[in-house]
């Protein structure tokens, strides 16, 4: 089975770019959360920046966060 490393990110920013691609950026949570303590305490600093299609982009919402996993691709 394959390890899966797994990170809580916030979007941060969400913008349409050219045509039909739209920019997404994520930054690691932080807060009073016992999970999001946590999650920070591994990764306090970060970003994640994507051009996605706005089908993709419609998927994620500004101020949200979500789980990012990451898994080894053999």
């Amino acid at each position: 089975m394959a390890k899966v490393c797994r990170a809580k990110m916030n979007v941060t920013e969400k913008r349409q770019s050219s045509g039909n691609w739209h920019g997404v950026t994520l930054n690691p949570v932080y807060g009073d959360s016992p999970e999001n303590k946590l999650f920070f305490a591994s990764t306090p600093s970060g970003e994640i920046k994507m051009s996605i299609s706005a089908d993709a982009a419609e998927h994620f919402e500004l101020g949200k966060a979500y789980y990012v996993d990451f898994t080894l691709a053999e």
